[in-house]
């Protein structure tokens, strides 16, 4: 249930996404028991190829603990990570990853690479996919499907 009430947070950012236009992925970093970083994607928003929703979540969450090092924190992402994202997640040490839907064509903690459990690195994230796969699924259709039907009307 407790995967569940968090994943639901990382859809609410999604849902921001969405509104703002932008592909609608949100994330939560949550640290014994509290979330301490939101962040959905603000790529279009900011004109910034890193302003994903792990990496904004991760520097929020690292701002509010005052430190970089998130080891006792998890993250609830919408989407899995790409490899930026998948590497900073590393990098900031976070515990356990949470993915709701995966991404064949550009995920990086599974589908094409799987770089947080990757044993080569100084530290491992555990990895756990399928946290309410189907609604986090449906969102992405659902931009993507609008997307594709404003295109045609251009």
């Amino acid at each position: 249930m407790e995967k569940e009430y968090y994943m639901n947070e990382a859809l609410v950012e999604a849902r921001k996404a969405f509104e703002a236009g932008e592909v609608p992925i949100g994330a939560v970093v949550v640290c014994d028991g509290q979330v301490v970083g939101r962040g959905h994607n603000l790529r279009e928003t900011a004109k910034d190829p890193t302003a994903h929703a792990e990496m904004e979540a991760i520097r929020q969450a690292s701002k509010a603990l005052g430190g970089w090092r998130l080891h006792r924190c998890d993250l609830y992402v919408t989407t899995e990570p790409c490899p930026m994202c998948a590497g900073a997640i590393l990098l900031a040490r976070i515990k356990n990853l949470y993915i709701g839907t995966m991404d064949p064509k550009g995920g990086a903690c599974g589908s094409l690479l799987n770089i947080p459990e990757d044993g080569r690195f100084n530290h491992v994230t555990n990895v756990e996919t399928g946290v309410l796969e189907e609604e986090c699924r449906k969102i992405l259709r659902e931009f993507f499907s609008k997307l594709r039907e404003m295109r045609k009307q251009t």
